[in-house]
């Protein structure tokens, strides 16, 4: 039966009750079970529309107002609806400094100028994009990197990098520089809803690639190999302060 919360109707979602149910029974508290939720919803339209805020609030017993706040903390949360890709380029501070603030000019060249979270194309259908300016994708080491639906394309060019743009606009799906292959944005949203054996995402096996690189390891590879260990965290005991705890001039 088609439900509503405030009178909005919340029908798109009749056909992901089980999997609604099946994530909130993941979690002690239901309310717990808010971001992968959202996740459900943009797999199902796109976006984090009125009504898949009314369904999270439905699902979970709580209010519209507190779907909402999160859904608009979260940058990975989009309240326009995606294209076919969500393509996010790193414009913090390393990446930019090695071209990743070129690399955006060009991309939003490419696609006709649009800017941040805008779409070249119609949301949702065939060579779509949606592109976005990220704070950071946590590959420093790879600078400047791009990702296509959270997927990573490391050590960009600016050529490279259009060359990913026109492949993604004729259809294609270029194999990431690491990770499982490219699907598209909404079946990554499934898989973030943690669905990762379902057959619409490829199955596990489909999402079981690697994701390290080889110069992300090196370190952590040398020190195995040498015998290097941490030190040990200090003694916090309350007979031995630590270090952090005591101020100059003998002050706590």
């Amino acid at each position: 039966m088609t439900s509503t919360v405030n009178e909005v109707d919340t029908s798109v979602f009749d056909g992901q009750r089980e999997r609604a149910a099946a994530i909130v029974m993941r979690y002690p508290e239901p309310r717990s079970a808010l971001l992968p939720l959202l996740h459900l919803v943009q797999y199902v339209e796109g976006h984090v529309s009125r009504a898949g805020v009314a369904f999270c609030a439905e699902v979970l017993d709580v209010t519209p107002a507190e779907v909402s706040a999160v859904a608009t903390f979260y940058t990975m949360y989009k309240r326009e609806p995606v294209g076919e890709h969500l393509v996010s380029v790193c414009t913090n501070t390393l990446c930019a400094a090695l071209g990743g603030d070129d690399i955006y000019a060009a991309v939003r060249e490419r696609l006709g100028g649009i800017g941040h979270e805008q779409t070249a194309g119609e949301p949702g259908t065939p060579g779509s994009l949606t592109i976005e300016h990220a704070e950071c994708l946590a590959a420093c080491d790879l600078a400047p990197v791009l990702t296509v639906n959270y997927e990573f394309y490391d050590r960009q060019t600016v050529d490279t990098a259009l060359g990913i743009i026109d492949a993604l606009q004729r259809g294609e799906k270029p194999h990431p520089t690491r990770g499982a292959p490219l699907t598209d944005f909404r079946r990554i949203e499934l898989l973030l809803a943690g669905f990762f054996d379902d057959p619409e995402v490829g199955g596990a096996e489909a999402n079981a690639g690697p994701s390290a690189d080889d110069a992300t390891l090196r370190g952590a590879r040398l020190a195995e190999e040498r015998g290097w260990t941490a030190p040990p965290m200090p003694d916090a005991s309350p007979d031995r302060p630590t270090e952090a705890t005591e101020l100059p001039g003998g002050a706590s």
